[in-house]
């Protein structure tokens, strides 16, 4: 099985000690924020209140890695947190896969571009189950050259991918590995893009029939049917 360096513990914070006004009883609250879902369970433990936060778009391990680095590009607002040398190297510094003293350039600005779109080329493939894209192998193989990957099978009857390369091009390889990883898990093909393609956000799908098409159905899923209704209703409404 191939492996990355941790993208780090799930996002989780701590709420305000002891009970409320109605005693001790669990209260869930849950919000949104933009395309993430975020709930909330506040819930008495040994005299204080913890709060336990969850995405419930978030991958399972490192994959949650990739899910991020897609979603670096936010199509519906317009920005790029990767778009600059800075960006790209402070983004792959806070994943844990770029040391700190390591700069990126203009070119690995465009490589890294590059791999992103095409992963989420791959993951709105993971809806049907549709072959990669020709582009998107070339986009991920081209990654793993420039990083050196290189595979070690283990006395377990497993295998481990590493990137040789150190620097940008090995963060970049690092992200691949994770994809290899994910595929033999068995977990990529969850790994999906909104259908709304004004948003086309990441997110990990956790349907049990694997039929998720978008990234929350509070938001754009409630958009999607809130069009249809209106379509049914006049059908020459936009």
């Amino acid at each position: 099985m191939a492996h990355a360096v941790p993208s780090g513990a799930d996002p989780s914070g701590a709420g305000p000690s002891g009970p409320g006004p109605s005693g001790p009883t669990p209260i869930a609250v849950t919000c949104v924020m933009r395309k993430e879902v975020i709930v909330t369970v506040l819930a008495p433990q040994d005299g204080y209140d913890r709060w336990v936060a969850a995405s419930s778009s978030s991958a399972p391990g490192r994959l949650e890695t990739v899910r991020r680095f897609v979603n670096t590009r936010d199509v519906e607002a317009g920005t790029d947190a990767i778009a600059t040398p800075a960006g790209l190297a402070g983004w792959l510094r806070d994943a844990g896969i770029l040391d700190a003293q390591t700069e990126a350039t203009p070119a690995q600005v465009r490589q890294a571009g590059t791999l992103r779109e095409a992963l989420r080329d791959c993951l709105a493939a993971n809806h049907s189950g549709a072959a990669m894209p020709p582009g998107t192998v070339a986009a991920l193989n081209q990654a793993a050259e420039r990083a050196r990957v290189t595979l070690s099978i283990t006395a377990d009857r497993g295998w481990v991918a590493r990137p040789r390369a150190a620097g940008v091009d090995g963060a970049l390889g690092t992200l691949v590995t994770i994809v290899a990883d994910a595929m033999t898990a068995r977990t990529w093909s969850r790994l999906k893009v909104c259908v709304n393609d004004d948003c086309r956000w990441a997110f990990y799908d956790q349907s049990r029939a694997r039929t998720g098409k978008w990234c929350s159905m509070r938001v754009c899923g409630n958009r999607a049917k809130q069009q249809s209704w209106r379509t049914r209703q006049d059908p020459g409404t936009p």
